[in-house]
């Protein structure tokens, strides 16, 4: 009787299959702790190219497992292991080639989270918490064709005179696609302080295209230095003093020898608050631009990486 029970119990018990599905990633993701990205012990991101075992599959999320790590159960956006990604890495190749003529392009990059420190009053600084892209990457403060006093090019004098004395919101409308609003409410935070005109009007008017396809190389570019290690290396080195020179390397690696040669930095209260990359022209790839640009000396040479809050 007691052999009977038992056996009836075996076979009412689910069955589990032993198949492992794996997957190779198509995309360079963080992989973090849990569904609502908000912890990545570790910085921990995909590895291009690698298979990783598919745990779950729910609401556009990914389990899978990061082998060798002490949160080894990781989740990602579905869209890390879609061929999607790479046909849009193959669109955006096609679409490096930029259609400005200026031949000199300074891309200044911001830190965020020393921005705010420094400009608490700032709309964009007052809601800023650790979920804000801001928080862990750089944001765009501007892309401005070069010299220095290549300005306001065939503007009209009262937008001028409101953009000097930061009347920004007066400033007319930019004609960007919904799609280029979008991404630049989220690479450029002053967007809410109405940055991007002020950026447009002063610097933006003498790059010679349309505002559209001036902004769009500059989060091209931007996007490019987020998804290498120079990215990486702030975010794990936050809290901590670095300086120039080891960031430099990093470009150096990861954008060809002597990239980091120009590459300058700021920095306030002992904060670094942005990279300069100093750009050629003619395309949006960084790999391209840089042996192109200046070989400026920096105004700061060691500096804090500084964490969001005050």
């Amino acid at each position: 009787m007691k052999k009977l029970i038992i056996t009836s119990l075996i076979i009412s018990l689910p069955l589990i299959s032993s198949a492992k599905e794996y997957q190779k990633a198509t995309d360079s993701c963080p992989a973090y702790n849990n569904m609502k990205h908000t912890n990545n012990t570790n910085n921990i991101k995909l590895t291009t190219g690698t298979e990783y075992r598919i745990l779950d599959h729910k609401k556009g999320q990914i389990l899978t497992l990061i082998k060798g790590e002490r949160i080894a159960q990781r989740w990602v956006d579905e869209s890390c292991f879609s061929n999607k990604k790479i046909e849009k890495k193959a669109e955006v190749k096609e679409q490096t080639k930029s259609k400005s003529t200026s031949k000199k392009n300074l891309l200044a990059i911001s830190w965020q989270n020393a921005f705010c420190q420094t400009h608490q009053y700032k709309k964009e600084c007052k809601k800023m918490n650790k979920k804000d892209f801001g928080a862990s990457n750089f944001v765009l403060h501007g892309l401005w064709p070069q010299p220095r006093n290549n300005q306001y090019c065939k503007v009209d004098k009262r937008q001028v005179g409101m953009d000097k004395n930061k009347q920004w919101n007066k400033l007319d409308k930019l004609d960007l696609t919904s799609k280029t609003r979008d991404r630049l409410s989220k690479l450029m935070p002053g967007y809410s302080s109405n940055l991007h005109k002020h950026e447009w009007i002063k610097h933006g008017t003498c790059y010679k295209t349309t505002a559209d396809e001036y902004y769009t190389d500059a989060m091209n570019i931007l996007t490019q230095i987020n998804d290498s290690k120079v990215q990486e290396y702030f975010a794990q080195n936050v809290g901590k003093r670095v300086a120039l020179k080891d960031i430099q390397k990093v470009f150096n690696s990861e954008f060809g020898k002597n990239a980091g040669d120009h590459v300058t930095m700021n920095c306030q209260k002992g904060l670094i608050t942005e990279l300069w990359v100093h750009l050629g022209g003619g395309s949006s790839n960084l790999k391209e631009l840089l042996p192109k640009g200046e070989t400026p000396k920096s105004r700061c040479h060691k500096g804090k990486i500084d964490a969001v809050g005050y």
